[in-house]
């Protein structure tokens, strides 16, 4: 059970990124951050620099995502390594009738973290260990995303280029970014035709969100 003082973060956390959580999904959150502690030191999961700042920098930093997409049911998110945003995004859509989060993770070490972390916080998760572009694939019609997300894994022109197959299918993707997004947004508008905004993100002065709508390739 988780302790209160942990609980109290998840709300301090929460409240910084700008959304309600239950008490139940707080617990979930405090659970998440005991199984990241105790994994990081043999799966590098995060920089260990960060995991003192870890409800802010990783946690509203994920939770604030939601704010973007309140409606959102199903989620992907590319590279999950330690489940961030994923597992946050799955433990505060676990509740909800129909809500799913698959995490695509080609690291085995981490993807075997992902599957028991939600396991452990009974969210609902699906992992498909295997490279971004394998899963995208052969990804199946019958399941059509309503996000996709990424969070620090590519520059956004790349990140366009896995991510793409989704938005076609009418996903939208929320892609966190930092003090360099403008000229990321420069680079990938050589090479696509962007429906997007950003909005400065909630917990890294630096940092912004862009939501990207639709992406066409210059090149078809």
């Amino acid at each position: 059970m988780a302790e209160v003082g942990n609980l109290d973060a998840a709300f301090a956390a929460a409240d910084l990124a700008g959304v309600n959580v239950s008490r139940e999904t707080a617990g979930r959150l405090a659970l998440y951050v005991a199984l990241l502690r105790k994994w990081n030191p043999v799966k590098n999961l995060v920089a260990a620099s960060t995991l003192d700042d870890i409800w802010t920098r990783h946690i509203a930093d994920s939770l604030q995502l939601l704010r973007h997409a309140p409606e959102a049911r199903i989620w992907v998110d590319l590279g999950s390594g330690g489940g961030l945003p994923a597992l946050v995004i799955a433990a505060a859509l676990a509740d909800m009738p129909g809500a799913s989060v698959h995490c695509v993770e080609s690291k085995l070490g981490k993807a075997a973290f992902l599957r028991e972390a939600a396991r452990q916080m009974r969210v609902p998760v699906t992992v498909h260990a295997d490279r971004i572009e394998a899963v995208i694939g052969r990804w199946p019609t019958a399941i059509k995303p309503d996000v996709v997300t990424a969070r620090a894994l590519a520059a956004l022109p790349n990140l366009l280029s896995l991510a793409s197959p989704l938005l076609k299918t009418g996903a939208i993707g929320l892609f966190p970014k930092g003090q360099d997004v403008g000229s990321e947004l420069t680079e990938a508008a050589k090479y696509w035709k962007l429906d997007y905004i950003t909005v400065p993100s909630a917990t890294d002065k630096s940092g912004h969100i862009v939501t990207i709508r639709s992406a066409v390739s210059l090149s078809t």
